[in-house]
């Protein structure tokens, strides 16, 4: 037999007194009084103030944790050395303890106390656990005093019961009414929220604390330390609100003034009921502890309360109860089976019923399925050893097979021939509980299972070392809990607003201090930023987060405020900067914007700043943001602010001086053409002396295209006329890069915001407005270059004379654009011969700019393309956009007339041989086939010209008469190739003079007949002139200079050649 066996009980009295039967003797209701009533009725104050009048004193209470706090009021009176504290987790025993304080099922019955004191004994009728009450009931007896503490609605019970009890009521000390429903975010401080599960009570507890700052939390499936620090957590003030399971119904004492229930409807264990009337009435009493009243009501899903139930909660009017659970005090050890009929065995009182399965008795029936149990099971110790062991409770509620297998394994190793659980079993199992990782479930579920080893561990027979095992599975259970506690409190209570609340409520001093940074710390705890002017909550702080956040800094806000506002009105201009999207920063903050004002040289300022700065502050905010708006407009664009200000214009200038203020600076030339054509030369140079240049395509301030200006100027056109194309401020279009001289323009951007940047539209690309100044320049240059004239042998003079061609800068746009207000505009073709000497040497001819064509015409160049940064199409586009045109020249590949002059030698050389017919005409076709081989592929000429306008197109000579036009012989012939080569070139691509090119008198319509296409007639109206039939020669339209010079001398050097050999 097990060593162990010895010490275990039989279920007989330890006394040995014979037994009294089911109910004991008939006088068993002498000496106990029964104190009942509704919560709130000081009915355990008074048994702990009965039993420190005793010698010896015992307390049974229905919870481990309405035990640890009923032993630490008995302690704070009677002393730690004289209170014991017996749980079955937890057991503290002094040597020479007076007092026990116990949970129920862990009164010791061999003591002989004189006062015996059981509470909440309403709890006989519960399914769980009624059977040890109703045993403590009838058994548990003091010397000298019995209590019998519970509900009203176990009267008629121990009136049946316990013939001769001294039956005790107790009224309310507050009155209890009903509140009737409310949101949950809407219920008032100091409430608790019950639901019956843990999921729901973890979903209100989040939005208690989203809402209203937080909330403790107590389960049933907590340990006593875990619930005792949540308690404590609502009973210091850190949090309003207690989310609860019914837990709180047995005899928690707590500071509540209103209990809300979530839900009416709860899981027994077996099946889903709703609550009973006196279950509602039970956990609804713990509001209003005391002398203070007390409401309760309904929250979430839960619906409103019918008017009698109601009723009957106002008045604690319950039925009372019918039965109460009763188990077999004399349990037969002989046997298992003996031990299972014993269990089964009924009552004979009509009050009473036999108890259902519960934990212990399912753990019976499944161990001893285990043949090898019940083989060991044989005799009363080891049958009494199972049964004990059968009580360890299932905390870890995973399934009843489980909980069998861990009572069957324990008993193996307690009846082995060691006697004891193994040590180095029993530690892996504890140590697989030693970890504080993990969620709230996993933390619940370890601390469950700890909770097992614990109980375990109190059973001095079963282990080598227990007192080890005791401290170490405490010290375990206390980190668990502490874990437990540390994540429900980091879940569901925002420790920085529990602590804001309880100060603002007890209206304590806080300490408040602001960060360098801005951060403003009440505490230590972070409850907003300072930026500027302006006091940022923190943005995890909503509702009761909020209000507390705002409360507790205003306090020293007022003052930094006033601080900052004398720091600013001393602060260098420099020290206030304008960020690109209009913003005003000082020392990194925003403490102001930029708004529209009257015009778009005048904005406003908009002061950022709050209700806690006070208004002589704020006013001298603004004054100073005032005067440095002034100063900084004068140093970023000081002469478009010059010129706004200007008193000295009068006249056109005056007005010029407005629509260039209102245009931000920047005025296209071709909106006031006719304006600037008026002004004098007094009126252009008061306008240049404030920076104003007169270029070709636009009046601006070249000072004002630096990039800080332009920006500048850009904001500004945002805020006054950017909304009327859909531009805000605070989004606006990226700006071109710094450096860059033309860029992509952009469809969606309108042309007053290119204008505003400082650039101007032409074809696809906006080019910066003094760049496309430059490149107008270097243009002009090239469009009024002609050659110098060669010396030349005077030839019979005419009266033949041209206008020039307009370039797309009219006269005196380009004479003004270089600085000269009357220069005479060049021409672009030469004029025609005037009388002159028989022989006049040319002067020395300056080098013509690199593309010019020397007829008012001009080749692209790198050098121009450079100006703006593209080429290619991109660059064409700019030229379209600028009001020139491109004129496009076939290229004679220079094969192609020594070819030609072969052929027609060959065929010469051949006439009148003597050679057959085929020979004769196989020639001409081999010819033909060499000339068709020799022909390149064309190439172009591209050369741009200004567009003509229609008053300054060539005219036609002026005549005299009729025949006026006409001359004769080889004259005329030039005469009319030189018209119709100047047609050519300037891009009339029909050779169609207009109406308006005639001067006097009509044209000779023998003469000019070939002029308008380049095909028939001849000055003498002769007929079909050979020399003008063919195309022009090359020798008179080839330029001494151009690169088609070359390619003529080639071709009369091959052609040279060709006949040298022939001859």
């Amino acid at each position: 037999m097990s060593k162990a066996l010895s010490t275990q009980s039989t279920g007989t009295p330890q006394n040995g007194a014979p037994t009294t039967g089911a109910h004991g003797p008939p006088n068993r209701g002498r000496g106990v009084t029964a104190v009942l009533g509704p919560t709130n009725t000081g009915k355990t104050h008074l048994a702990i103030e009965r039993m420190l009048a005793h010698e010896v004193g015992v307390i049974g209470l229905p919870l481990r944790l309405l035990a640890r706090e009923v032993y630490e009021k008995v302690v704070a009176k009677a002393g730690a050395g004289q209170v014991a504290l017996i749980t079955g987790e937890e057991k503290i025993k002094p040597p020479r303890a007076r007092f026990y304080v116990c949970t129920v099922e862990a009164m010791p019955r061999e003591l002989e106390a004189d006062f015996v004191a059981i509470d909440e004994i309403q709890l006989a009728a519960d399914g769980e656990r009624g059977h040890v009450f109703t045993n403590r009931l009838f058994h548990a007896r003091g010397t000298s005093e019995t209590l019998l503490l519970g509900a009203a609605t176990m009267r008629d019970a121990i009136r049946e019961l316990l013939p001769g009890a001294n039956l005790v009521s107790r009224p309310r000390m507050s009155s209890l009414s009903y509140a009737g429903e409310k949101k949950i975010t809407r219920l008032p401080r100091r409430s608790a929220i019950v639901a019956f599960s843990a999921n729901d009570v973890y979903a209100i507890a989040e939005l208690v604390r989203r809402q209203r700052g937080g909330a403790a939390v107590v389960l049933g499936a907590l340990s006593p330390r875990t619930r005792n620090a949540q308690v404590a957590l609502y009973q210091n003030g850190d949090v309003d609100y207690l989310v609860a399971t019914d837990a709180i119904g047995m005899g928690l004492n707590l500071d509540l003034d209103h209990v809300a229930f979530a839900g009416v409807r709860k899981f027994d264990g077996h099946t889903h009921r709703n609550l009973t009337p006196s279950e509602i009435g039970q956990i609804a009493g713990r509001a209003g502890r005391h002398m203070n009243d007390g409401t309760f009501g309904v929250t979430g899903q839960a619906g409103p309360f019918d008017a009698e139930l109601v009723e009957r909660l106002e008045t604690h009017s319950f039925d009372q109860l019918g039965v109460l659970q009763w188990r077999s005090r004399t349990l037969d050890m002989a046997s298992i089976e003996a031990l299972k009929e014993s269990l089964r065995e009924t009552p004979v009182h009509p009050r009473l019923t036999r108890s259902r399965m519960v934990d212990d008795v399912i753990a019976l029936e499944n161990v001893t399925r285990d043949e090898a149990v019940c083989d060991m099971a044989k005799s009363p110790a080891a049958v009494g050893l199972l049964w004990d062991m059968c009580q360890i409770p299932d905390y870890r509620r995973v399934s009843p097979a489980d909980h069998a297998d861990l009572v069957a394994a324990l008993f193996g190793f307690v009846m082995s021939d060691e006697g004891k659980i193994p040590e180095d079993w029993f530690a892996r199992q504890v140590a697989q509980a030693d970890r504080t990782e993990g969620d709230l479930d996993t933390l619940s579920n370890r601390l469950a299972q700890i909770r097992t080893w614990t109980f375990v561990s109190h059973r001095a027979q079963w282990l080598h070392d227990p007192e080890h095992w005791q401290e170490r599975t405490r010290s375990i259970e206390d980190k668990l809990s502490d874990a437990l506690h540390e994540r429900l409190t980091q879940r569901f209570v925002d420790r920085r607003t529990s602590v804001l609340m309880r100060r603002l409520r007890d209206k304590e001093e806080m300490m408040a201090e602001i960060g360098e940074d801005g951060q403003i710390l009440v505490e230590n705890h972070f409850v907003g930023r300072l930026d500027g002017f302006r006091f940022t909550p923190d943005a995890a702080g909503e509702g009761i987060h909020g209000k507390a956040a705002r409360n507790a800094a205003t306090q020293i806000l007022a003052s930094e405020l006033a601080q900052r506002a004398d720091a600013l009105g001393s602060a260098a201009d420099d020290a206030i900067t304008l960020s690109g999207n209009g913003r005003i920063l000082w020392q990194g903050c925003e403490i102001g914007r930029l708004v529209a004002g009257e015009t778009a040289l005048k904005p406003r300022i908009e002061v950022f700043a709050d209700e806690n700065l006070s208004a002589p502050d704020r006013e001298r905010v603004a004054a100073r943001l005032d005067t440095w708006l002034t100063t900084y407009l004068n140093a970023k664009i000081k002469p478009l602010m010059d010129l706004s200000r200007a008193e000295d214009l009068t006249g056109l200038a005056r007005g010029l001086a407005f629509r260039l203020t209102e245009n931000l600076g920047v005025l296209r030339r071709e909106g006031a053409a006719d304006d600037i054509k008026a002004l004098d030369q007094s009126d252009r140079g008061q306008l240049r002396k404030y920076g104003v240049r007169f270029g070709a395509f636009n009046l601006y301030f070249p000072a004002l295209l630096k990039p800080a200006a332009a920006e500048l100027l850009l904001q500004l056109w945002a805020l006054h006329g950017g909304a009327e194309y859909g531009i805000d401020i605070d989004a606006m279009p990226e700006r071109a890069q710094q450096g860059l001289t033309s860029v992509p323009a952009n469809g969606a951007l309108p042309e007053p915001y290119w204008r505003a940047a400082g650039f101007h539209v032409a074809g696809a690309r906006a080019v910066r407005i003094d760049m496309l100044e430059r490149l107008s320049d270097l243009i002009r240059d090239r469009v009024t270059w002609r050659p110098a004239p060669k010396a030349e042998t005077a030839e019979p003079a005419t009266d033949t004379k041209e206008e020039p061609a307009a370039t797309p800068m009219d006269a005196g746009a380009a004479n003004e654009a270089n600085g000269a207000e009357a220069r005479p505009a060049p021409t672009d073709t030469p004029s025609a011969p005037q009388p002159a000497p028989a022989t006049k040497a040319a002067p020395e001819t300056p080098p013509p700019p690199s593309g010019a064509t020397g007829d008012g015409g001009f080749r692209v160049v790198p050098e121009l393309m450079s100006m703006v940064g593209c080429s290619g199409e991109e660059f064409a586009s700019i030229l379209r956009g600028l009001g020139f045109r491109l004129e496009r020249r076939k290229i004679d590949a220079p094969g192609e007339p020594k070819a030609q002059a072969a052929a027609s030698d060959d065929a010469a050389a051949t006439q009148g041989a003597d050679v057959a017919p085929a020979e004769a005409t196989a020639e001409p076709e081999g010819a033909s086939a060499a000339q068709e081989e020799l022909e390149p592929e064309p190439v172009f000429d591209e050369i741009w010209r200004p567009s003509k306008r229609r008053h300054q197109q060539p005219r036609h000579p002026r005549g005299r008469g009729r025949n006026a036009g006409r001359t004769n012989g080889k004259q005329a012939g030039a005469e009319a190739e030189g018209l119709h080569r100047q047609r050519g070139q300037q891009g009339d691509p029909q050779g169609k003079p207009h109406k308006n090119n005639r001067k006097h008198g009509k044209p000779s319509r023998k003469g000019n007949k070939g002029d308008r296409f380049g095909g028939k007639g001849q000055g003498t109206g002769q007929g079909k002139s050979k020399a003008w039939s063919s195309s022009p020669k090359r020798d008179q339209q080839t330029a001494e200079n151009s690169p088609f010079a070359a390619l003529k001398d080639l071709r009369d050097s091959l052609a040279a050649r060709g006949r040298s050999g022939r001859g």
